[in-house]
């Protein structure tokens, strides 16, 4: 009898039929241990040795395996095929080690299936290997950072920043991104432009919009005129004036589909399109990979959920091909495959990308066995993964330049028209924010030195606008840019920001409350290069590296604790007048604006001779008068809630 370990219990008895009576499968149930939530669980004075815990409820499950593996000739590890799955085989392997129930065993191996189907499943346990060290490795470092920086920081925060829940090494960086941006809004002064417009006819009666793009011989800025009275004018002079063709440019082009998707490709697309949080997502494609009852049995439906690649398996390509011949026909069906490059710095983490497991389980067969958010996630992997290997999309980009007859205005109007839809008939990708776009109308045939017919001209009034919030795609699409977090961690770095009450959600987009950005500025200001982005991001690329077997995790460890307790130990010497004079300075344009009236905006609106500044409590910061106890006056940060208090 051979012993087999997964996570879940319903991958378990998935792979127990499909492997048969030889074998007996049980589930770990994710991590059986974790270093508990206290001072000591990490010792930097002992080499960074670990004191692990066990539950109740992981430790029956550890004594049932260890019951199981007694009589077995071989213990088969078969948790996930990422860090955590290695790290989860290491945990058991180790508690079994010291139960002493591995000494009769003939073999111990580990193999990784990135799929549940019975295929997936028969060709790993063909190929079984060791357990990878250097990504356990990689994990023991992350996880021994992660505890490190929170049980050392967060103590510090709550005694100088009174009301404060907690900081970590990623979360506190997301947070920044968010305040970051929150602040740009705040400072954000709205510029006033305007743009001209005119209806163009051709002989033929064919009338068109072109835009004003040049005056007196130069191109036109945007805030080259910006008031109405340099629009109105410019607008006469068109008004005033005969135009000719001065230039007709016809370029064909290309348009190619993204890449099948990663963790956070996914995320992101699944937030645009259907509105899922990251972690709605994660386990909706949880599900998905573990299977629904098919002909009788169990089948994963996508691909393992936690990956940085983009590659897809030469057999699935050539599948897809099949699929995209059969459903579209021969022109949507390039001659040869795509081949996408993973751009994930570490080759472990790259496995392969998430796509169907069969791209013949078209979405509307699969529709009667889903529910309808499973359903829109499969629809959504299986189409990204078909229009992967499509046909890309061909247009016509045309630009007709015309020109007043004393050649002091120019107009230009623009053209793209698709010629073949390719891919886009199947899918095509989500913006975060609506930005510029191709132009889509078609242009009439016009030829050099035609000359126009002019119809209504228009003078449109705009402002420039602060940047957007983020969403939650555009906040993992940045933290992806930047490098900072990996994609299993993006879901639950968001949704600790949320449960600390650090920020909140308006219209699907991230508004930090006071709590969040007091704790921010704090850091910011005295643990400067810990929430720094390029700090955070050169960490993780040393945590590639370990894994990669390229650095020592004990010497990373070592590195970054002498720092860290040195930076430590100067904010404990803080006095916490000293933290509130400096927030004080930092936050006063947030918590004190200036008033309409103009008016002085600390004053004490109770005594009027007081000055107000930010003061802490038992239960966090709150403003307050600098007459205290005299006058008594107190109220929160801001007044107000959603945009007005932000």
């Amino acid at each position: 009898m051979d012993v087999v370990i997964v996570e879940s219990p319903a991958k378990a008895k998935t792979i127990n039929k499909y492997l048969g009576s030889g074998y007996k499968v049980l589930a770990a149930y994710g991590h059986v241990r974790d270093l508990p939530s206290k001072d000591g669980s990490v010792k930097p004075d002992e080499d960074f040795s670990m004191a692990w815990d066990t539950d109740a409820k992981s430790q029956k499950r550890l004594n049932e395996i260890a019951s199981a593996v007694k009589g077995a000739d071989r213990l088969i590890l078969a948790t996930d095929p990422d860090r955590e799955g290695e790290a989860i085989s290491w945990h058991v392997l180790e508690v079994l080690k010291k139960k002493g129930v591995l000494k009769d065993l003939k073999q111990t191996q580990r193999v990784v299936f990135n799929a549940i189907t019975k295929k997936s499943v028969l060709e790993a346990m063909e190929n079984p290997r060791e357990l990878h060290q250097e990504l356990i490795e990689a994990y023991l470092a992350r996880r021994a950072l992660d505890y490190l920086v929170g049980f050392t920081l967060s103590p510090v925060l709550w005694r100088k920043l009174p009301g404060s829940r907690s900081a970590g090494r990623v979360q506190s960086v997301a947070l920044r991104l968010i305040c970051e941006r929150e602040l740009d809004i705040e400072k954000f002064i709205s510029e006033e432009y305007w743009t001209i417009a005119a209806q163009m006819r051709t002989g033929a009666g064919d009338s068109f919009e072109a835009r004003l793009w040049s005056l007196d011989g130069k191109k036109l800025e945007k805030f080259d005129i910006n008031n109405k009275d340099a629009a109105e004018e410019t607008k006469a002079r068109i008004e005033a004036s005969r135009f000719a063709v001065r230039s007709v440019e016809s370029k064909p082009g290309r348009r190619n589909p993204q890449p099948p998707f990663t963790t956070s490709t996914l995320q992101q697309e699944a937030s645009r399109k259907l509105g899922f949080s990251a972690s709605r997502t994660m386990q909706l494609a949880q599900r998905l990979y573990e299977g629904i009852e098919l002909d009788g049995e169990t089948t994963g439906l996508i691909t393992y959920m936690r990956t940085d690649g983009v590659q897809i398996a030469p057999e699935a390509v050539a599948q897809t091909r099949n699929v995209i011949q059969k459903e579209f026909g021969e022109p949507y069906l390039p001659s040869s495959a795509r081949v996408y490059q993973t751009k994930a710095k570490n080759a472990q983490e790259a496995h392969e990308a998430i796509r169907p497991t069969d791209p013949a389980r078209l979405p509307a067969e699969m529709k009667r066995l889903l529910d309808d958010d499973q359903f829109k996630l499969y629809e959504l992997v299986w189409k990204r993964t078909l229009a992967s290997q499509m046909e890309s999309a061909r247009l016509d980009r045309t630009t007709i330049d015309m020109a007043s007859g004393d050649g002091k205005i120019g107009l230009r109007a623009t053209g793209s028209v698709i010629t073949f839809d390719g891919f886009l008939k199947l899918y095509q990708e989500g913006k975060d924010d609506d930005g510029d776009s191709d132009d889509g109308s078609r242009l009439p045939k016009v030829a050099m030195g035609d000359a126009l017919g002019l119809g209504e001209v228009k003078a449109d009034q705009h402002f420039t606008e602060p940047p957007p919030r983020y969403t939650e795609a555009s906040l993992v699409k940045k933290m992806e840019e930047l490098g900072i977090g990996r994609p299993s961690t993006y879901a639950s770095i968001l949704s600790v920001l949320r449960d600390r009450g650090y920020v909140h959600m308006d219209k699907n987009r991230f508004l930090p409350d006071d709590k969040g950005r007091l704790v921010t500025a704090f850091l910011e200001n005295f643990f400067t290069r810990y929430v720094e982005y390029s700090f955070t991001a050169d960490l993780e690329e040393k945590l590639d590296q370990i894994s990669a077997g390229e650095l020592n995790w004990k010497d990373v460890l070592r590195d970054f604790w002498k720092d860290f307790t040195g930076a430590v130990d100067e904010a404990l010497e803080l006095r916490i007048t000293e933290v509130l004079d400096r927030l004080n300075e930092v936050l006063g344009p947030h918590v004190f604006p200036p008033k309409e009236d103009g008016s002085e905006p600390r004053a004490c609106p109770s005594c009027e001779t007081g000055q107000l500044s930010l003061k802490v409590g038992r239960f966090g910061a709150f403003v307050g008068c600098s007459n205290y106890p005299d006058c008594k006056f107190t109220r929160q940060l801001t007044v107000g809630n959603g945009d007005d208090a932000l």
